[in-house]
């Protein structure tokens, strides 16, 4: 038997008030039936039904739990790798206030959607660096995520290749049961200023293995000037440099890997869709196990002891006869 809730300082104390209460009334009918020479024998009867009904109602409200029924608890999830551009234009403030805090506001959302399933983040500009490995813990994510910031990374360009094969290694290669690609997905988060050269066959493979690649744009066509110190960033020729949103970058890679394309712009926030979409995605399962399954049997005691309080208001007892 299992209790739904412990024996606290309340109904220790209530259980105690009882006893001394009525251990004062049975001492007063003693006296007096001393005093008058009569039998008192008979107010234990009173004492037995009434002691029931408090044990009774005490153990009901503890919440005696028990049972033989097993169920069979499934453990279902995804494992999600996302993959942030952390390069020099992505402080660009064409989306508001920048678009790397925006990114950082949207991750959170996505981090509490799927508080179930296991998350990870890779960082990169021209490489790529492990910024959180994939994990349940929501606080360590939000953490790391808070702390990101464009000095984190080279500011040499931009390049998919790295963070792309670095999250294909991980989720391919990962410890433990799991063995279903297709509830495995990668989020790329860029303007879509890709420099590299290597994307294409990056993209092959991820395709070949089955894992589910979205790409999320961050920016506006018109662009915006990026922020450098205190001033803003120029060429060699001193000419003020405009980073724009590249999108058919993206939409590209997204659909050469059978993924979908999302963006982020002045007007337009994605997110939710893609959230919703990627919840659409089936989880794959990595446990089973069968459990014990009690009932809460509380009114057994409860309805006992009803009948006892029952019997206690039919049932009269002299406990002093002149």
């Amino acid at each position: 038997m299992v209790w739904y809730r412990d024996l606290g300082l309340a109904q220790i104390i209530f259980a105690i008030l009882f006893l001394v209460l009525y251990g004062m009334f049975v001492f007063r009918i003693f006296r007096i039936s001393r005093t008058l020479n009569t039998p008192f024998y008979t107010i234990f009867f009173k004492l037995v039904l009434r002691t029931a009904f408090f044990a009774l109602v005490l153990i009901a409200f503890l919440g005696p739990s028990f049972g033989d029924s097993k169920k069979e608890i499934k453990s279902v999830g995804k494992d999600i790798m996302i993959c942030v551009d952390l390069s020099k234009s992505m402080d660009a403030f064409d989306v508001q206030p920048t678009r790397l805090e925006k990114v950082k506001y949207e991750m959170k959302r996505i981090v509490e959607a799927f508080n179930s399933d296991r998350v990870g983040v890779i960082i990169f500009s021209s490489e790529a660096f492990m910024q959180c490995p994939l994990t349940y813990d929501q606080n360590a994510l939000n953490l790391f995520i808070e702390t990101m910031n464009s000095s984190l990374v080279p500011s040499s360009g931009t390049d998919f290749a790295p963070p792309l094969k670095m999250a294909l290694d991980k989720l391919a290669n990962q410890d433990g049961p799991s063995t279903q690609q297709k509830s495995k997905v990668i989020i790329l988060i860029s303007d879509g200023e890709d420099f590299g050269e290597q994307a294409n066959e990056i993209d092959k493979e991820i395709e070949e293995k089955g894992i589910k690649l979205f790409t999320l744009g961050v920016g506006t066509e018109r662009g915006s000037q990026i922020m450098s110190g205190r001033g803003y960033k120029t060429d060699a020729q001193g000419n003020p440099v405009i980073s724009k949103l590249n999108s058919s970058e993206l939409k590209s890679l997204a659909s050469r890997t059978n993924g979908q394309y999302f963006e982020i712009n002045e007007s337009r926030n994605d997110v939710s869709r893609l959230i919703n979409t990627i919840g659409k995605i089936e989880g794959e399962l990595r446990d089973a196990r069968f459990v014990d399954v009690s009932a809460n049997r509380y009114y057994f005691f409860l309805l006992a002891a009803l009948v006892f309080l029952v019997l206690d208001l039919l049932i009269d007892v002299k406990t002093v006869t002149i």
